[in-house]
This record gives C-alpha cells, structure tokens and sequence, in this order.
C-alpha cells in the first residue's frame, strides 16, 4: 500500500539512506526537512521526493501541515555526538527532547503513526550479557557526569510515547541504532576531536594527523551494525505487515559484530593499508592510549560493552543482520576515500 511518509532529518546518515531505499524499493513518497541537502542531491528530482530546507524548531507550520497530510512520521533529528553530551548538554537536551516531543505530541494530536529513533544509549551501564528492550534495566550515571543528557533525553521521549500509546492508542514503533556505520557516516574533513562518531573519527585520525587516539585503551567494546541491515529493518517497520511492528520496541544491531575499540582502530588501519593512495599514511600511523577526562573531560563516563538481543527483530520482523563488520568498513572506506581522493585530484 502506498504511503506518505514524513521524515525530519532527512539529510542524516539514516534519513538519506532510508529515502534512497523507499525511492528503489517502494512506492511510497517521502517528504523532508533538513538544513541541509548534500546527502539526498541525487534524489531531489525523483517525483517521489518532497524536500525543504528547514529548520525543526522555526519551521513549525510547515511540520504541522505535513504530520496532518502523512501517514508515517520519523523525527530522525538529534545530536548523537559524544563529545557534545559533555560540551553543550542543554543544546542536546532542547533538540533530542524538546524539539521531538511537540511532533510526538502532533502525531498524537492528528491520529498519525509515529516511528521514533531510541538509541542503544538508553541501556546505559546494564549489566546484562545482551540488552532485552523489555526487561533489561536502563541504568545511567550520576548527574555530574554530563554525558548521560543524551540518554536520558531518550529514554524520556522513549517512555513519554509508550504512554502516550496506553493513554491515547497513539499508533508508535521505538527503534534502537545500535552503532550503525556506512557511506555518508558524518564527515571525514573535520580534524577537530570528537566531532563524530567513533569510525569515521579514526579514519579522519588516520588521515589528518597519523594517530590514532585510543580513550582509556580502547578496551570498551560495542556491536556495530551495517546501514544497509538496518534500512532493511526500517523498511519492514514502516510496511507494518500485520501490525508486526505496531507499539513494539526492537533493538536494531549486529551482535556478531562485536569488537573492542582498539581491534575496530586495528582493523581500519589495516584496510586503509588495502587503499594504494593512504598506504604509506596507515602504516606511519600510530595508536596512542588517552585518558577519557583528558580526551572528553570531566563530565564523560563510559560503558564497558553494548551488545543487543535482536529476538524481538527476528520474531516479528523476520529480519536478521547480513553484512559483517568488515564488509561494512570496507563499504565505508570506498565511499569516503574515493571522495577524498576525487577532491585532491
């Protein structure tokens, strides 16, 4: 069945990659918003793509028109940067969570099916072996460690909408990212520490500056999920067959692909190496231990692994990841080596 469906946010790494998969793969039409278009250019002439430039917290009536005439909305807007949880924690407080509670509060107001961005951020310090989302404990860090603002603003909005389900039928699907990676994954020109995720940040490590920064000795680990296995996953939410994704919550990741930091720093250094323009680069490179207060002071704490139970993805989904973490950083590294190679050149 043919669908309207709203994304704000729709120039991000998940928002560009899911509009190019409902333009090749459904007949759906999608409406955006972003601040930017550089991610979606090659989709902005399909007749299926509405796009605006805009901003989520002035371009209000624009929201509210498009939530009244969609079917589908994903508030995909958020800052998901580590280093900005510590830095600037009321500007992720007022984005992630007030900004996004007025469109939960319009789906509400308008009857409209919303699906939610989680993270794999609200399990904080859980203890269990793999995060159940019904029954594995949300556990966050004392308040002066600034960094659990982001969590915290999503777990909020997270129990604010299953409320909002129980009380008004509002009609929700909360999904969790867990460390989803691919092309068009932040952006590798910025050499300025901490300013994207952990992948692209050590590519840009390599790149820029010949070290790699390794916080508290990369012993952390986390499950990194490919972007193609997680649209995948978004696509059979939207599609709802059933109602198989109807106020359910599902943890989107890749539990085979678990790794410490230091063995995904090991493993990009070494595909780089694969690269004939970066060869010379990744093998100069050098891996160096930091202390997290020196690398994202004081207000950091972090988690010691992160590892999803997908049984709720496999039992009403039918959905599996596919692509291991390999293939994905090779994915990755193509897209954003081959750029920067055509920009030199």
């Amino acid at each position: 069945m043919s669908q309207k469906i709203l994304i704000l946010g729709v120039n991000g790494f998940i928002g560009s990659a899911l509009t190019e998969a409902i333009v090749n793969k459904t007949d759906w039409e999608v409406y955006g918003m972003d601040m930017a278009n550089d991610k979606i250019e090659s989709n902005l002439s399909h007749p299926r793509v509405n796009f605006v430039e805009g901003d989520i917290t002035i371009n209000k009536e624009w929201i509210e028109y498009h939530v009244k005439k969609c079917d589908v909305v994903l508030p995909l807007v958020a800052i998901a940067t580590p280093a900005l949880y510590v830095q600037d924690p009321l500007r992720v407080f007022e984005l992630d969570f007030e900004a996004n509670l007025e469109i939960v509060r319009q789906c509400v107001r308008y009857n409209k099916r919303v699906i939610f961005p989680s993270t794999s951020e609200v399990y904080g310090m859980c203890e269990d072996e793999a995060f159940n989302e019904e029954t594995s404990n949300l556990v966050l860090g004392p308040i002066e460690k600034q960094r659990w603002i982001y969590s915290c603003s999503k777990q909020l909005l997270d129990r604010v909408i299953y409320a909002y389900g129980i009380h008004n039928n509002l009609n929700y699907t909360l999904f969790r990212p867990f460390n989803w990676l691919g092309p068009k994954l932040d952006n590798i020109n910025s050499t300025k520490e901490g300013s994207s995720r952990v992948v692209t940040q050590f590519i840009a490590d390599v790149l820029h500056k010949g070290e790699i920064k390794l916080v508290d000795g990369g012993n952390r680990r986390r499950s990194f999920t490919d972007i193609d296995d997680g649209i995948s996953a978004l696509l059979k939410i939207i599609e709802n067959k059933d109602g198989c994704a109807t106020r359910r919550i599902f943890n989107i990741g890749n539990p085979f692909n678990d790794v410490s930091i230091k063995e995904l720093a090991e493993l990009i250094l070494d595909q780089i190496k694969t690269y004939p323009a970066y060869k010379e680069i990744a093998e100069k490179t050098t891996i160096i231990n930091v202390g997290s207060e020196d690398y994202y002071g004081s207000h950091y704490q972090d988690i010691a692994r992160r590892v999803p139970s997908i049984e709720n993805s496999k039992k009403f989904l039918g959905w599996e990841p596919k692509v291991s973490l390999k293939d994905s950083l090779k994915k990755t590294l193509d897209y954003h080596l081959e750029r920067r190679t055509s920009e030199l050149d």
